[in-house]
C-alpha cells in the first residue's frame, strides 16, 4: 500500500477497501518514521489534513465520486496553500504565510486530493540540489549522501520514500525532470502555458486575479507511475480564470498507444557537455528494446534543431529572467531579448517539421546519475563525469531541450547504475500533445517495468 499508485488508491477508498483517514495515517506514520533522515516534507499540515480525510470519508459514504477523494498528496514549498508559509527557502520568509491556494493547489483540493504538507527546495529554486537555510538539506532515498535533485528534490524523494502517490513541482532549468531522475521516479513538464501559474511565485508576491505565465517555467505533477502523471495533468490543466471565460483546452490524444508503433529518435548525445558512460548505456539499452519489438529507432536526424544552438538560446534567455529584478545593466536589453526570441520562433518551426516525421525524443536528463552533495560556490562548482570534470551548470543541456520552446517532457525512470542509482530518460514530445510522451511512458512501463523502490526504504 505504501507504494500504490494515486489511482489505484482513489479506486480502494470508492471501493471501501481502506478509508481516507487510515491511508492518511499511514502517510503521517512513514513520514514520522523515516523523514528524519531524508528531510523531504518540511511544511506539515496533519491537523487540517485529518480533519479533511474524515470529509472526505463522510463524502464517500454519501457517494460521492472524485478523482483523488480522499487520497493524500503533498506540493512543492514553491506553491502557495492557504495558511502555510511560502518560502521558496529564503531566510526571512518562515512567516509569509498565503492568503489563498495557487491555482493547481485548489485544482488538486477541488479534485479530492488532501493536501498534507509541502515540501523542501532550493532556495530561490536555483540548484540541482535540495537545501536552504531554513529547512537544510534534503537527502536521495537510494544514497543518503547524494543529491535528491532539485529543485523539487523534496517531491522526488517523497515519492521514493513511499510518503504520498503523487506531488506537484515546478521547471525552468529542469527542476521537476531532474529529480525524477535522481530519485527513480516520473515527473511531466508540460507544455508551456498549459498549466496556470497563478500563485507559483516568491513568498510575499501579491496574488493577482490572473497570473501571466513566466517565460519557460512551467508547473507540473510527479508520481511513480505514467498513469497518474495523465491523470494529475487532467485535474490541472486548462486555463486561468479569467482566460477560461473564452476558451476551453482539448488536447489531442496521444498519436500512438502500441509502443511498436512509436517513431522513435533516441540521442545520446550532447555538443554542449559530455554525457557519463552509465547514463549512454542504459538509454543505448532501451533503444535496442524498442527496436526488437518493431519500433521505428534512429539515433539522428536531419531534421533535429541545432543543439548547441538551441542551449545557446536557452542560456541567453534564462540569463534575462533570473536577472531581470537585478540592479543595473546585469542582464540583456530588450532588443537583445527580441532577437533571441525570433531565434527561438525559428527552432520552434524546426520542431514542427521534425515532429512531422516523429512522434518522441529519447534522451538524458542528467549527464550523470545522482551526485554527492556539494554546497560550495556554485560559480566554481565542478561536476565528475567518468574520468572528466565538468562546469555543474554545463548539466542544463540536456533539460534545455524541450524548455527552449516549451516542449511537452515526460521523465521516467530506465534501469539503475552499477552503483545501485536509478537512472532517468526524458520522453519529449510535439508541443500541445502531452498525451503522446505520457503515453509512450505508460506503454513503456507496461513492457519493461518503472518505478521500484529504494532498497532501505521498501515496504
Amino acid at each position: 500500500m505504501n507504494y500504490a499508485t494515486a489511482a489505484e488508491l482513489a479506486a480502494a477508498l470508492r471501493a471501501g477497501r481502506i478509508s481516507s483517514v487510515e491511508l492518511l495515517n499511514r502517510s503521517i506514520e512513514r513520514i514520522e518514521k523515516f523523514d528524519s533522515q531524508i528531510n523531504a516534507v518540511v511544511t506539515r499540515d496533519f491537523e487540517r489534513a485529518r480533519s479533511s480525510a474524515a470529509a472526505a470519508d463522510a463524502a464517500l459514504a454519501r457517494g460521492e465520486r472524485l478523482p483523488l477523494l480522499g487520497v493524500p498528496v503533498t506540493v512543492k514549498d514553491a506553491f502557495n496553500v492557504a495558511g502555510l508559509p511560502t518560502t521558496w527557502g529564503i531566510p526571512g520568509t518562515e512567516n509569509a504565510v498565503a492568503a489563498q491556494d495557487a491555482v493547481v493547489v485548489r485544482r488538486l483540493k477541488a479534485a479530492g486530493a488532501i493536501v498534507i504538507g509541502k515540501t523542501n527546495v532550493a532556495m530561490h529554486l536555483a540548484d540541482w540540489q535540495s537545501s536552504n537555510p531554513i529547512f537544510g538539506t534534503t537527502n536521495n532515498p537510494w544514497d543518503l549522501a547524494r543529491t535528491p535533485g532539485g529543485s523539487s528534490g523534496g517531491s522526488a524523494a517523497a515519492l521514493a520514500a513511499g510518503y504520498v502517490p503523487l506531488e506537484f513541482g515546478t521547471d525552468l532549468g529542469g527542476s521537476l525532470r531532474v529529480p525524477a531522475h535522481c530519485c527513480g521516479v516520473f515527473a511531466h513538464k508540460p507544455s508551456h502555458g498549459l498549466v496556470p501559474m497563478r500563485g507559483c511565485a516568491p513568498p510575499g508576491t501579491p496574488e493577482l486575479s490572473v497570473g501571466g505565465q513566466i517565460d519557460l517555467a512551467v508547473a507540473g505533477p510527479m508520481a511513480r507511475s505514467a498513469v497518474d502523471l495523465a491523470l494529475a495533468l487532467d485535474i490541472v490543466a486548462g486555463p486561468d480564470d479569467a482566460d477560461a471565460v473564452a476558451y476551453r483546452l482539448a488536447l489531442p490524444p496521444a498519436r500512438q498507444t502500441a509502443l511498436k508503433a512509436f517513431r522513435v529518435l533516441v540521442l545520446d548525445e550532447h555538443p554542449m557537455v559530455t554525457t557519463s558512460k552509465a547514463v549512454r548505456a542504459s538509454l543505448r539499452r532501451v533503444g535496442d528494446n524498442l527496436a526488437r519489438i518493431g519500433c521505428r529507432v534512429e539515433h539522428s536526424s536531419p531534421l533535429l534543431p541545432d543543439l548547441e544552438r538551441v542551449t545557446s538560446l536557452w542560456g541567453q534567455l534564462m540569463w534575462a529572467l533570473i536577472t531581470a529584478d537585478m540592479p543595473g545593466e546585469a542582464g540583456i536589453g530588450h532588443r537583445d531579448w527580441i532577437q533571441a526570441d525570433r531565434a527561438r520562433m525559428g527552432i520552434a518551426h524546426r520542431w514542427r517539421a521534425f515532429f512531422e516525421a516523429w512522434d518522441v525524443i529519447l534522451c538524458p536528463v542528467m549527464p550523470t546519475p545522482a551526485f554527492l552533495h556539494d554546497h560550495s560556490d556554485m560559480e566554481t562548482r565542478r561536476l565528475r563525469i567518468d574520468d572528466r570534470e565538468i562546469p555543474y551548470k554545463d548539466q542544463s543541456a540536456w533539460s534545455s531541450i524541450a524548455t527552449l520552446t516549451g516542449l511537452p517532457s515526460t521523465a521516467m525512470p530506465m534501469g539503475l547504475s552499477d552503483e545501485g542509482l536509478p537512472i532517468g530518460m526524458q520522453i519529449i514530445g510535439p508541443r500541445l500533445e502531452d498525451r503522446t510522451p505520457i503515453a509512450f511512458a505508460q506503454a513503456m512501463e507496461r513492457e519493461f517495468g518503472g518505478f521500484v523502490a529504494p532498497p532501505a526504504f521498501g515496504d
